[in-house]
């Protein structure tokens, strides 16, 4: 019990690490919060340092909501049926608020895909291959994020409905943190 609620702390720290800060920073000397978009996130760190940095910071991101959610199902197997869930969702809340950037933090998108691959691996899995698709066709990993995750709640109720809550706050979370894209894809400004 107390190394199960030692893990939901670790979960939300786990989370907060700010890995396209802590890359860029350490490997480039360029701080990205300043650099592109502004964001800590895999398509900035692309964008502004290179394909290289943009896949270690999707990589780690991701690691960070499936080991949240893999290490609580080894740390307490005989928890709550909803703690794996909450371990993962504090990871994604430290990733997009992390106290280590003043509560500020990244989109999600990443970590989020994380969670959902541990606790619904082929429903991640099919929402991965639309945000793949829409991006090949549009060039724009914000719009692919958004269809991805529009069609994650469908494709969790279809294929794993006991994660339907957990892939609806994680959606409500990454459209939260992507409401300037929204605003600038409907103005058509959106890089």
């Amino acid at each position: 019990m107390l190394l199960g609620a030692c893990w939901l702390l670790i979960s939300w720290l786990l989370g907060s690490f700010p890995t396209g800060v802590v890359l860029a920073t350490l490997q480039a000397d360029v701080d990205i919060r300043g650099q592109g978009s502004g964001n800590i996130g895999a398509t900035n760190m692309n964008r502004v340092l290179g394909r290289g940095f943009g896949v270690a910071t999707l990589v780690v991101d991701l690691l960070k909501g499936l080991l949240a959610v893999l290490g609580a199902g080894l740390l307490w197997p005989e928890g709550p049926a909803a703690y794996p869930a909450a371990c993962g969702l504090l990871a994604f809340v430290g990733h997009c608020w992390s106290p280590l950037l003043d509560f500020r933090g990244g989109k999600g998108v990443a970590t989020g895909a994380g969670v959902m691959l541990a606790l619904a691996p082929a429903a991640a899995s099919l929402a991965g291959l639309a945000w793949l698709v829409v991006v090949a066709i549009t060039r724009r990993s914000s719009l692919a994020a958004l269809v991805a995750v529009a069609l994650l709640p469908l494709l969790t109720l279809w294929l794993a409905p006991s994660r339907l809550p957990v892939a609806l706050l994680l959606g409500a979370g990454i459209v939260w943190r992507h409401r300037e894209n929204l605003a600038r894809l409907r103005a058509g400004t959106e890089r």
